[in-house]
């Protein structure tokens, strides 16, 4: 790519001299567009429930109450906090609180008392965590119960031992039940209707769950299904709240797998070139502290360097081999679109906002800690 294409790129940047590397880059109109289009298949912002672990960010929360959205799911007792800290009325935790973090979790819901709380049990001992909390410090919390739709991660198959459940949910003092919460991460097909076919089949026995609930007089306020790969798919069944999460921001994992869901990469990493060792390569400020090393390699992929191999990466550099070497001084910027962007985001202490190709805001990033106040 030319220095005249990149100038003309999306994710240009006017005032980039101003920014230190490694940086995290939202650029807000692509955030506008993917919250937009999040709106228009769910058809309406009740029926989202939208994840904050890929964002984990105070502004981007009240951007979408702004927008109409008013229920929110988080994976941590910080991102609980923070999301309630910017105003949202309806918190889900999808993680079930055991030990001290039960007790953490009622005090947010006496902290923050304009907010509902809600979280997940799938074992009666969680379900004890829960109500002790809760009656001790006179609160209550809202529980789903959570279902193992074939994921084999959290949750419990629909039938008898789940039916059990459901009814201590339902008469247990200072909880209260909310509902059914599936998550069917195992399922992102790349072909839309390999994809389709396995979520229908996996949330078939759920269906049926929630009819014998109902039938036994438990009522099921909502049921929380899915998330970013099978978002579309969920949310053709009005019975349902659909909870994408990486929709926000998206990320080249998904982009590529999943080209039916038209959403823009709107997040970079600003690295910088900080060494040439050898005539084919260029060492990067972008190591492990920078960007999720979960995966094999590519885990970034960079716009203007589209042929690069990355052949090293320790906890600050990042080592690629490319036969345009030559071409990129030393203090060059490079900008790459992480492969999996929530746990890169979660590595970063600030956001830099991106707005009409310049520089509009800094965000710090609370939530990417285990606590912030309880």
């Amino acid at each position: 790519m030319t220095s005249s294409d990149t100038t003309h790129a999306w994710f240009h940047i006017e005032d980039e001299e101003k920014i230190a590397s490694p940086a995290l880059l939202l650029y807000s109109e692509r955030i506008d567009h993917n919250l937009r289009l999040m709106i228009e298949i769910a058809g309406g912002p009740e029926r989202l429930r939208p994840h904050v672990k890929t964002h984990k960010l105070a502004p981007l929360i009240q951007r979408q109450l702004a927008m109409g959205i008013t229920r929110f799911k988080c994976s941590t007792i910080a991102e609980a906090e923070m999301t309630a800290e910017a105003g949202a009325p309806d918190v889900m935790l999808a993680m079930p609180c055991v030990g001290i973090n039960a007790h953490r979790y009622a005090e947010l819901a006496l902290k923050f008392p304009a907010t509902t709380f809600s979280t997940i049990a799938d074992h009666d001992e969680t379900i004890r965590y829960l109500a002790g909390a809760a009656q001790q410090l006179r609160v209550t919390l809202g529980v789903y119960l959570e279902i193992d739709c074939g994921m084999g991660r959290t949750g419990i198959k629909p039938g008898l031992e789940a039916l059990y459940l459901a009814g201590v949910l339902k008469d247990t003092p200072r909880l209260q039940f909310a509902g059914l919460h599936a998550y069917d991460g195992h399922i992102h097909d790349s072909d839309p209707q390999v994809r389709k076919t396995r979520c229908d089949e996996a949330f078939a026995p759920v269906i049926e769950f929630k009819k014998e609930l109902m039938s036994n007089g438990i009522i099921v306020r909502e049921l929380v299904a899915g998330g970013s790969p099978t978002f579309a798919i969920h949310a053709q069944h009005s019975d349902r709240i659909c909870s994408p999460g990486t929709t926000v921001l998206w990320d080249f994992g998904y982009g590529d797998r999943l080209p039916d869901l038209p959403f823009q990469q709107a997040a970079v990493l600003l690295t910088r070139v900080i060494s040439k060792p050898g005539t084919h390569r260029l060492t990067l400020d972008l190591g492990h502290k920078s960007v999720a090393a979960e995966n094999p390699h590519p885990r970034v992929r960079f716009e203007e360097l589209r042929d690069a191999k990355a052949v090293m990466q320790s906890e600050e550099h990042l080592v690629l081999d490319t036969e345009h070497a030559h071409a990129f001084n030393i203090g060059q910027a490079l900008h790459g679109v992480p492969l999996h962007v929530c746990p890169s985001v979660a590595l970063h202490g600030e956001a830099v906002v991106i707005a009409n190709g310049r520089i509009s805001e800094r965000w710090p990033i609370p939530a990417r800690n285990r606590r912030i106040t309880v």
